[in-house]
C-alpha cells in the first residue's frame, strides 16, 4: 500500500510541475483518475478536451460530460467525423495510429488555443502489453502518458479510484467500437451501430466485462469466463439471441476462449 501511494504522491508531483494541463478525457477508468487527480492539486488548471464521434458510445459521452459538470472541471467537446476519413474506415492494421494521430490533432489545437502546451493522455503501464500503434502517434504529437511513465498499473488505478471515491473503480475496460470490427473489414455506421446497442443490452442483463464482435452477420459474444454458466438459463439465452437477431444479425455464437483486450485481425484472432 505504501509503494501505491507513493505513485500517487509521484503523479500528483509530476502534474503540479506542468502547472496547466490538458486530458484528453473519455470517462474510462484511467481518464477519470488521471482528471480527478489533476483537479485535485493546489495550483493546478486542468482542462478536460473529449472527442466524440462514431467510435465513441454515445453514453460515455454522457458521463464525460456529468462527471465534469459534477466536479467543476472546464470540460471542451470536439465533435469529430470519423467516418469521413477514410484510412480509418477502411480499417488497415494500423487504423489505431491513424485515428489517434487526427484525434490528438484536433485535442493539441483546441489546448493551445487555451494556453496550454502540455496533454494528458490515460495510457497506463499495463498497456504495453497490447497492440496500440496509436502510442506512436501520441509520441509524434508529443502527447504525455503520465501513468504510463510512472509505472502505474490499471489494478493500482482502480484501487486509487475507489479510495477517492470515483464510481469508475469498477467500471469495466471499454475501448472505441471499432475494436469490434475485424482489420481488413471495413467500418460503417451500421457495424458500430450493432456493436453499441448489442452490449448495451447485455450489459442490461447484468454482464460486466465483455465485448460484441461483429464479423459480417454474425455476433460473436465475449464475456468473462466466469459468466458462461449464466448461459444455462435459457429465458437469458433466448432473450439475447432475439435481441441481436433483431439487430440484423443472423448468427449468434458465445467464444468459448472467453473475453479478451484488443482489435481483432481479419481471421478473428488477436
Amino acid at each position: 500500500m505504501d509503494d501505491l501511494h507513493n505513485k500517487k504522491k509521484l503523479l500528483e508531483n509530476y502534474i503540479s510541475s506542468a502547472g496547466k494541463i490538458a486530458v484528453a478525457y473519455s470517462a474510462g477508468v484511467d481518464s477519470t483518475f488521471l482528471l480527478k487527480t489533476a483537479s485535485n492539486i493546489p495550483g493546478v488548471t486542468a482542462l478536460a478536451i473529449t472527442v466524440r464521434s462514431a467510435f465513441f458510445p454515445q453514453e460515455e459521452a454522457d458521463r464525460a460530460s456529468e462527471f465534469c459538470k459534477k466536479e467543476n472541471i472546464e470540460q471542451i467537446i470536439i465533435d469529430f467525423d470519423v467516418m469521413g476519413k477514410d484510412e480509418i474506415i477502411a480499417n488497415p492494421y494500423d487504423r489505431c495510429y491513424h485515428c489517434k494521430k487526427a484525434i490528438f490533432e484536433k485535442v493539441r489545437e483546441k489546448a493551445e488555443e487555451k494556453g496550454i502546451s502540455v496533454i494528458y493522455d490515460g495510457t497506463n503501464f499495463d498497456d504495453i502489453s497490447d497492440f496500440r500503434p496509436g502510442m506512436k502517434a501520441l509520441e509524434e504529437l508529443g502527447i504525455e502518458s503520465p501513468l504510463l511513465r510512472l509505472g502505474i498499473r490499471k489494478s493500482e488505478i482502480r484501487a486509487l479510484s475507489a479510495e477517492m471515491g470515483l464510481d469508475t473503480a469498477d467500471k469495466p475496460s471499454l475501448a472505441c467500437l471499432a475494436s469490434r470490427i475485424p482489420y481488413g473489414d471495413r467500418i460503417t455506421e451500421d457495424k458500430l451501430e450493432k456493436a453499441e446497442k448489442g452490449e448495451r443490452f447485455l450489459r442490461e442483463q447484468g454482464f460486466g466485462q465483455l465485448r460484441l464482435r461483429i464479423h459480417g452477420n454474425i455476433a460473436r459474444i465475449e464475456i468473462a469466463p466466469e459468466d458462461f454458466d449464466r448461459f444455462s438459463d435459457t429465458a437469458l439465452r433466448n432473450n439475447i439471441s432475439a435481441y441481436l437477431h433483431g439487430l440484423g444479425l443472423d448468427f449468434v455464437t458465445l467464444d468459448l476462449d472467453g473475453y479478451r483486450t484488443g482489435s481483432l485481425n481479419p481471421k478473428g484472432l488477436r
